[in-house]
């Protein structure tokens, strides 16, 4: 039986349900962003504050991460992320009846906890079903859901901010209210449509299952830690862990400002929320053909470092510019670069940990990419309020994205120690 059949298949059936909770996820990440054009007003937050309430979200997201996936390999897929998602939903809409900035900082913080299991325990979840030869493309059209996410989330997001009133309530109000409970009504989807493995999966055969699961266990092998101490200590874990730091601070630094650099450049709120998709549409297309290029010619460390260290290079023309036009086209590239690299990245991790020690590993690799997805947008408000203008902020962002693509050529062999096999497109 035709393995590429097999497992086109299983991505067939499994993608495409868990990317749209990934864009749902995301929307609900990153959507304080958008709120940030009228509430930040109507609640009376500095820059400071909000980029202080946007980052305490990835605080306790850091934190309970490993646990949550250590959870997951307990429980099982399915009734962990039914949970996940019915309580980061309810949770997400209660952002609507925020009052002042400790209600900020909490709810934010409460969300932050609701969230650390998912997209960790996704990455986990597809080490279940797909073989390292063909992880790339998959995580790559997995994470797709980001961009996916700002193209949708960007004109949604600004269009129901124009809700302002309706039934006494801010636009951005209905936005948290609207983009949050969609989560729990599809936590009760996925109960059917998340099956916790191949072996339990109605829609394989009992050959189908057997195949998949050899083929997994054909890779896990060739894994040098089962068990989670060992992995937690193993440099590689580590230097991943720095490596998505330096990613996350520019990521999470320009996606959760762009709305208001681009704002600020003189484009309404609606026109914002377009300007802003169209940066995203270009990061998904380069995105899964990266992945795909990546799985094609099974080389996954120079397709991160090159992403890296192009994002890092686009970030300090950003700095350094003050043409307008400019700075969006750099943002543009940064963008493309910092999310390109996920497909090759997040196959790292699984080319030498397996079972117990993949889920402590991605989750302690996520843990401490989280500090930057806390220092990104708190050091852009604060480097903002400080100097009035964005370029030092995109100077820092520009340095620790260098850095992280650097960590990636100096450890480049650690972080690749066997070699990944080609799997033709």
């Amino acid at each position: 039986m035709n393995e590429d059949v097999i497992f086109g298949r299983i991505a067939k059936r499994l993608l495409p349900f868990v990317m749209l909770l990934y864009v749902v996820n995301y929307i609900d990440r990153v959507n304080v962003g958008f709120a940030a054009l009228t509430m930040n007003k109507d609640l009376g937050l500095s820059p400071a504050v909000f980029g202080l309430g946007a980052s305490i979200f990835f605080i306790s997201y850091m934190i309970f991460q490993v646990p949550a996936n250590l959870m997951l390999e307990k429980f099982g897929a399915r009734r962990w992320i039914f949970t996940i998602l019915a309580v980061w939903g309810l949770i997400s809409a209660s952002n609507a009846f925020m009052t002042g900035p400790y209600s900020y900082y909490g709810l934010r913080f409460l969300l932050g906890i609701a969230e650390a299991g998912f997209f960790p325990g996704m990455l986990l979840y597809m080490t279940y079903w797909f073989p390292q030869s063909w992880r790339s493309r998959f995580v790559g059209i997995f994470m797709a859901a980001i961009p996916l996410a700002n193209i949708i989330g960007g004109p949604l997001s600004t269009s129901i901010l124009g809700l302002d009133g309706v039934w006494g309530l801010h636009g951005w109000q209905w936005m948290f209210i609207l983009e949050g409970l969609p989560a729990t009504v599809l936590a009760f989807f996925s109960l059917k449509y998340l099956p916790d493995s191949p072996a339990t999966a109605s829609f394989l055969t009992a050959e189908e299952k057997a195949i998949v699961i050899a083929r997994v266990k054909q890779d896990e092998r060739g894994s040098d830690h089962r068990t989670m101490w060992p992995a937690l200590l193993d440099i590689r874990v580590i230097g991943l862990g720095l490596v998505l730091l330096g990613n996350q601070i520019g990521l999470y630094g320009v996606q959760l400002w762009l709305p208001q650099i681009v704002r600020d450049m003189g484009f309404s709120n609606f026109a914002t929320g377009f300007v802003v998709a169209l940066c995203f549409i270009a990061s998904m297309v380069v995105m899964i053909w990266w992945a795909r290029h990546s799985d094609a010619t099974g080389e996954r460390v120079w397709h991160v470092a090159s992403s890296l260290l192009l994002a890092g290079a686009a970030l300090f023309v950003a700095a350094a510019t003050q043409s307008n036009a400019l700075v969006l086209f750099a943002l543009a590239i940064a963008l493309i670069g910092t999310l390109a690299y996920n497909g090759p990245f997040f196959s790292l991790p699984s080319t030498f940990l397996a079972g117990t020690a993949a889920a402590a590993g991605v989750g302690f690799v996520n843990t401490i990419g989280s500090l930057g997805r806390f220092i990104g947008p708190w050091g852009v408000g604060y480097l903002k309020e400080t100097s009035g203008n964005y370029s030092s902020a995109m100077a820092a962002m520009a340095v620790a994205m260098t850095i992280s693509g650097l960590i990636v050529v100096v450890m480049g062999r650690k972080m690749s120690p066997r070699k990944v096999a080609v799997n033709p497109a």
